[in-house]
């Protein structure tokens, strides 16, 4: 699907676009989402004091995604190729500003690993965002993908991810996963503790079930974090074109 496609289709969003133009594009293929319920009152204890944990039916949530990226360009300019394509997997939950737009609940991210050094640099100094140098591959062997990943950031705990995972037929868009992956914003503070939003932009997901076997998974541990041993709630996307505007200082 092309941007202006995926800029026409809005009626899913909870709120307008953004009114300036976007700065970045780029596609999220073979992702995995793998949900665990989780106290809210241990999450909120891991926030910034700027963030509430967002909550359904008393839950807060917690995901490791696992995902590549591809075609990731600045506006104007094209995809180069030693740039534009890397693995990335993240550990998120989703929260509201205490004092800005609280009907903009979006993602905050604990880390965020990738194995392009130039764009971790990049999103650390000019997003504010917690990226990390990683050791990592995905690829697709039988219908399967097959994620590994191993932190490899000076003074950072270590992570690491690996699993095989793969699609199983359209998923039932509950109230529960369209309130889990229909987020259009994420939050992050700066070193100082200001705190931003920044807003993006795709076509509402088009998830699949999943199934998983996670062989190894200590990313959310290395944020302090101790999952269920509960199975995770799965679901695959095999695509999804995103559009990225820049970070606006709330407080």
């Amino acid at each position: 699907m092309g941007l202006s496609a995926v800029l026409d289709l809005q009626e899913h969003r909870p709120w307008p676009l953004p009114k300036g133009p976007w700065v970045m594009t780029q596609c999220w293929c073979d992702l995995l989402f793998a949900h665990w319920p989780m106290d809210a009152a241990a999450i909120q204890a891991l926030l910034p004091d700027s963030l509430e944990v967002d909550v359904l039916d008393g839950k807060a949530w917690v995901a490791v995604v696992p995902f590549r990226m591809t075609g990731v360009r600045p506006r104007l300019t094209p995809p180069l190729p030693w740039l534009s394509h890397f693995a990335e997997l993240n550990v998120r939950t989703y929260v509201r500003p205490k004092h800005g737009p609280k009907d903009q609940a979006g993602v905050y991210f604990w880390s965020l690993e990738a194995s392009n050094p130039v764009a971790v640099a990049a999103a650390r100094g000019f997003f504010h965002l917690p990226y990390m140098n990683a050791h990592m591959s995905c690829e697709s062997r039988q219908g399967w993908i097959q994620y590994e990943s191993r932190r490899t950031h000076r003074g950072e705990p270590p992570a690491e991810f690996k699993a095989s995972y793969r699609p199983c037929g359209l998923t039932n868009k509950t109230d529960l996963v369209r309130w889990l992956t229909e987020r259009y914003c994420l939050y992050t503070t700066d070193p100082k503790g200001c705190l931003y939003q920044g807003d993006i932009h795709h076509q509402a997901w088009p998830l699949e079930d999943a199934e998983a076997n996670l062989i190894i998974n200590t990313m959310a541990r290395a944020c302090g974090i101790e999952l269920p041993t509960t199975p995770p709630l799965l679901h695959f996307a095999k695509e999804i074109q995103v559009v990225i505007w820049p970070l606006r200082k709330l407080a």
